[in-house]
């Protein structure tokens, strides 16, 4: 498999000639190495960059179209291939990696197309003798920095649009999973040298040199709010456009006429998706406390028939925590609420039946409140926390009371309380009775501290492009409104 970066369509080592190992978290063990880059190899990913794009901008719509859907033909062509080279290093189940290979190559596909419209439009003259145009123009060379839960989606919702507006890009893959993103390279040998570049390593070098070059012209970032807010900080001293989504906290409101057999697992999935490693993750449960009872119970019973395993294993439905620190994290916040008076229902520890690799138990705990950190803070991990509330307002204070705002959920059948929800809910994404589902042109993001920005839809293009106003006057003549007045 192909370790190597690439920098203006060449594989290329790092420039020092070191190398970081990517570990299999499932097991523990070494699964492959990838080029430790460090600020010359980003510089030069950037002149790539930046010579490409004074062609790539001049592309034609159809142009940009047939190679975007090449990109997306050959994304299907090698799902397998990337989806298992995914799972080795990420550890997400092999099953919801291929949903991510097509999800991927349909961004690609939508973007190859809405492109096509994107170029202006013209407005209303003051004088007859003139034309008004605004234009829609690309930024030039934007750095994707991408993260390990879903290093090939995520990266397919930045370099999509980004592409399809005339901008040409480098990406920086998290260090926890280079490998598939390395490969994903040759998905992209089609393109002109230098439209997209692939540097690997870590934040605090190649990431922030991507970010304080003045010869980047916009920084695309998904991860935690503590970085998005030292990148924005270090963007805004250079007035540098920035796009960023920063993680969430999201609310799942169960009301009293909810059908059971569908929001239990519904809740089920929305919170232990890639063992609870996503942003949209829910990660605090609402339930209206007529039904309280009846639907943890089934909720617990339903979680322990869940199976954790590698994600190798067809029968695995949860995988493996990326890393250690990140357990631990999961850890602390369970402990501390436990400690505090919650109870755990079930889970709440690392499997015995496992000896190696990043596991925890799928966790339901009940007895909580808004003063533990587990309700609080973003756990990013296999945890269910269930609190019961009396009336709908009540639910939906509980659902804002939080500083994150990317996604909310809501099972009910009562269009009144549709409405209140979607209305009142300070969140980016209100998914009603449909957990989690994307769409390709539904806009991403979220409010609050999980960031202002939008992926997806045409929002989603319009943020990789700037505005241009331009008044043209036919006639080279003096104006009447010029100096000297009153002549």
């Amino acid at each position: 498999m192909p370790t190597a970066m690439l920098i203006n369509g060449v594989r290329v080592p790092s420039a020092t000639g070191e190398w970081f190992d990517v570990c299999d978290p499932a097991t523990e063990t070494v699964v492959g190495r990838a080029p430790m880059a460090n600020e010359a190899d980003a510089r030069a990913a950037i002149a790539a960059a930046n010579r490409a794009f004074r062609s790539w901008r001049t592309a034609t719509a159809h142009e940009r179209a047939e190679l975007l859907h090449e990109v997306a033909r050959k994304i299907r062509e090698r799902t397998d291939e990337l989806a298992t080279q995914l799972t080795l290093e990420g550890g997400k189940p092999l099953l919801e990696n291929r949903d991510e290979m097509g999800w991927s190559a349909a961004c690609f596909d939508y973007y190859a197309e809405l492109q096509r419209n994107t170029r202006g439009r013209v407005i209303p003259s003051v004088e007859p003798s003139q034309l008004a145009m605004v234009l829609k123009e690309p930024y030039g060379v934007v750095a994707c920095i991408v993260p390990w839960n879903y290093p090939i989606l995520l990266m397919s919702w930045k370099v999509a649009p980004a592409l399809a507006a005339g901008n040409t890009v480098i990406i920086k893959p998290s260090e926890m999973t280079p490998l598939t993103t390395l490969l994903f390279a040759e998905i992209f040998d089609h393109l002109p040298p230098g439209v997209v570049n692939i540097v690997t390593g870590y934040g605090a070098t190649v990431g922030r040199e991507l970010v304080v070059n003045r010869d980047t012209h916009m920084i695309a970032f998904t991860g935690s709010f503590t970085t998005g807010r030292e990148i924005a900080r270090l963007a805004a001293e250079r007035v540098k456009r920035t796009h960023l989504e920063l993680g969430g906290k999201d609310a799942f409101i169960v009301a009293e006429d909810a059908d059971l057999d569908v929001a239990v697992p519904g809740v089920a999935w929305a919170a232990l998706l890639n063992a609870g490693q996503v942003c949209t993750s829910t990660e605090r449960v609402y339930v209206h406390a007529s039904i309280a009872k009846p639907f943890t119970e089934r909720l617990v019973e339903f979680v322990r028939t869940l199976q954790l395993g590698p994600g190798s294993d067809p029968n695995t439905d949860i995988g493996p925590l990326i890393g250690a620190r990140y357990r631990q994290k999961v850890e602390e916040h369970v402990d501390e609420a436990r400690s505090q008076g919650a109870s755990i229902l079930t889970g709440g520890r690392r499997p015995p039946q496992f000896a190696h690799g990043f596991f925890y138990e799928p966790t339901v705990l009940t007895n909580v409140d808004h003063s533990y950190r587990i309700m609080r803070e973003e756990t990013f991990g296999p945890t269910i926390p269930v609190m019961a509330y009396r009336t709908f307002d009540e639910a939906i204070a509980l659902a804002n009371d939080c500083d994150y705002g990317l996604g909310a959920n809501l099972y009910t059948n009562d269009p009144k309380k549709v409405k209140q929800y979607y209305e009142e809910v300070k969140a980016g994404t209100c998914w009603v009775n449909d957990p989690l589902t994307d769409n390709d042109a539904g806009p991403f993001g979220g409010m609050k501290f999980s960031g202002g920005s939008r992926e997806l839809g045409e929002e989603g293009l319009e943020a990789f492009l700037e505005t241009k106003h331009v008044h043209w006057d036919f006639n080279q003549e003096k104006k009447a409104w010029w100096y000297p007045y009153g002549t």
